[in-house]
This record gives C-alpha cells, sequence and structure tokens, in this order.
C-alpha cells in the first residue's frame, strides 16, 4: 500500500514526461525560425532529412502517428515555402514522393542544432542518471512500440546492428553495435539513428 498521498507513481512519471514533452514542444515554438515553422512541419522537415529515400505522405503520416489530413495540410505549406519537392513514383504513378530542396536541406541542418536552454538542462543530470534515464527512456519506447501505442522508431533496441550485453558490465560499455563494430553504453543508446534497420 501507497502511503504517500496523490496518484500513484506510475501516474507521476507519466505526468512527469508529459511536462517534458510540452517543454519540448514549447521550444519548438520557439525556433520557429525564418520559416516560421509549425512543430509539426519541422518534425516533417527533420523525418525527411533523416531518411535515406524519398517519403510518402503516408511514411509521413504513420511514423509521426498523426492524420493524412493534418500531414497533408503541413506538406501543402512546406511545399509553398519551397522546402519540400515533389515528384511522382516511378513504382505508383498515383503517390507522390517528398524530398527536401536546397532550402529545405539547409533549414533541417538549422534544426538539428540542439537547443540551448534544453540541452544546458539536460547537462546537468550526474552521468549515472543521464544514462538511466536513457535507457527508461527507451525501455519504455521498446514497450509502447509492441502494443501498437506508439510508431517504431530507429533506435537501438529495436535494430539488428544492435547487441544488448555483449561485453562485461564493468566495462561500463556492455552492448555492442555491429554497424560500427564498436561497443557502447546506456548513456549512448540512440532514440534516432539514420543506420537503424530493422531485424
Amino acid at each position: 500500500m501507497n502511503d504517500v498521498p496523490g496518484p500513484p507513481p506510475e501516474s507521476q512519471l507519466l505526468a512527469g514526461l508529459a511536462r517534458l514533452g510540452q517543454a519540448v514542444r514549447m521550444e519548438a515554438w520557439r525556433n520557429a525560425g525564418p520559416h516560421k515553422l509549425s512543430p509539426l512541419q519541422a518534425d516533417i522537415v527533420g523525418l525527411i532529412h533523416g531518411s535515406r529515400a524519398a517519403l510518402r505522405q503516408g511514411d509521413i503520416v504513420a511514423a509521426l502517428a498523426s492524420t493524412p489530413p493534418t500531414v497533408s495540410d503541413a506538406v501543402k505549406v512546406l511545399r509553398r515555402k519551397e522546402l519540400l519537392a515533389a515528384t511522382r513514383d516511378p513504382a505508383d504513378a498515383r503517390a507522390v514522393l517528398l524530398t527536401l530542396t536546397e532550402t529545405g536541406r539547409a533549414e533541417a541542418e538549422r534544426l538539428n542544432v540542439m537547443s540551448e536552454s534544453l540541452g544546458s538542462a539536460v547537462a546537468t543530470l550526474p552521468e549515472g542518471d543521464f544514462a538511466a534515464t536513457l535507457r527508461g527512456i527507451v525501455t519504455l519506447m521498446r514497450e509502447l512500440q509492441e502494443r501498437r501505442l506508439i510508431p517504431v522508431s530507429q533506435m537501438c533496441l529495436t535494430c539488428r546492428f544492435y547487441v544488448p550485453d555483449a561485453h562485461p558490465p564493468e566495462t561500463g560499455r556492455p552492448h555492442h553495435c555491429n554497424f560500427v563494430d564498436a561497443p557502447f553504453g546506456d548513456a549512448e543508446l540512440r532514440v534516432t539513428c539514420p543506420d537503424h534497420e530493422l531485424p
């Protein structure tokens, strides 16, 4: 029995994650940049920038857990702002493939620069706390993905190159990435990686 008043610890954790999500979203609004991007528009630019190939609109809907009309509106705005280019898919003439224009790639690079305020807040975490937090986040994400509550992310835990606990834990770098053939620790887990491949 929990003697501490208020919602249970699980609810407290979820409330905390929601607050962190709000902080990230608010920072995205503040970082709208010269093209005045909404957070969704910025997410689309970042998603296409991190993709090895051009994406269909349906790919974006699935990856961002959004709706077709919402993504369609955002894509139209990004095309008007000349950040996205659209070409017919050679495999399906009804489908359109989306890529970044040169201006779009420049904007993606700008968006990739970590927010100073958020970055400095994260930097206050002691090394062990940082590693434990990141490990907890990716574990929770994987569980939610397996329950089909969030889209699959390009993270270590769902990658064919990831080998957990391949090295002695006392090294501090127990996992192994077969893509770069190197050991790494919890503090280096990736939530998104351009080299990710599903098993």
